[in-house]
């Protein structure tokens, strides 16, 4: 005697498979702003790092050179004292070290948030 079950089909049918494609579709349109967005504060971040670093150089320097508030300095000076010399800003920016006491700037500063706080 045969067994006269019928197989059920296997496989996905084609509305499931758009169920998922529109779902992969909404995680993705969801995560790649965010992505951005964490890459933009990460270089600003780094930016902000760089300008304390130069700072912290700048006030070693000042203290080692017996330099008083308002002192000019050289980048040449204070890269000598920033291990692996002088950073670049993620965002293509360029830093002015500024005299002693007054903070280094970002070229970015203003338009991307690239300050001391």
């Amino acid at each position: 005697m045969q067994n006269s079950k019928l197989k059920s089909p296997t496989g996905f049918t084609l509305i499931e498979i758009l169920i998922v494609v529109v779902i992969v579709g909404l995680l993705a349109g969801i995560a790649i702003p965010n992505f951005l967005r964490g890459a933009k504060t990460a270089r600003k971040k780094a930016c902000i790092n760089n300008l304390m670093m130069i700072d912290g150089a700048k006030e070693q320097y000042a203290l080692d050179y017996n330099l008083s508030s308002g002192d000019s300095v050289t980048n040449a000076q204070i890269n000598a004292y920033i291990k692996g010399g002088a950073p670049e800003c993620p965002s293509g920016g360029t830093y002015t070290y500024e005299a002693v006491d007054t903070n280094p700037t970002c070229t970015l500063g203003g338009s991307k948030g690239h300050v001391l706080p």
